[in-house]
């Protein structure tokens, strides 16, 4: 078992001997989620630490999406309960990169890409494929997606 899935499952264990209610459900259906994840596809497999952090922050994000749906809804509790478990779930993610952190890694890789002859708004996709892999984890798609979009308009 991964040390990642392990450190959630003993974490689990502490919050319902704790009572911790909100954060063993939330470890529940995190740990389901990787649990169908495991065995999805032609055969069951052990997931490494990456696709596990995989997991967590697709989690995240749901809880992030619902949270906005139901506020928007005037479910104001239930948006609360959504971010409270998303809060939860960052503890198992890496640090997020600040937007000026972001913003640096993309000015770097949009020089990067002119130099390599593309430049303008066709050059997104040269761009994304330097950026994403020092940004994995750390940054949403959708925000440097956009990040990269405002620098190759000239932003």
């Amino acid at each position: 078992m991964t040390t990642l899935k392990n450190r959630l499952q003993e974490d689990l264990t502490a919050a319902i001997k704790s009572r911790d209610e909100l954060r063993s459900s939330t470890l529940r259906l995190t740990l389901t989620a990787i649990s169908k994840e495991e065995v999805s596809g032609t055969a069951a497999r052990e997931l490494s630490d990456d696709e596990v952090q995989k997991v967590i922050a697709r989690e995240a994000k749901k809880r992030r999406e619902s949270a906005e749906a139901f506020a928007q809804g005037g479910r104001a509790e239930s948006a609360e309960r959504e971010r409270a478990e998303g809060e939860v779930l960052a503890e198992y993610l890496p640090k997020q990169l600040s937007d000026d952190e972001l913003r640096a890694i993309v000015a770097e890789a949009v020089r990067e890409a002119a130099a390599g002859g593309a430049e303008g708004p066709r050059a997104m996709g040269a761009v994304m494929k330097i950026v994403n892999p020092k940004v994995a984890g750390r940054a949403e798609g959708g925000r440097v997606a956009a990040e990269v979009k405002r620098l190759l308009a000239g932003g």
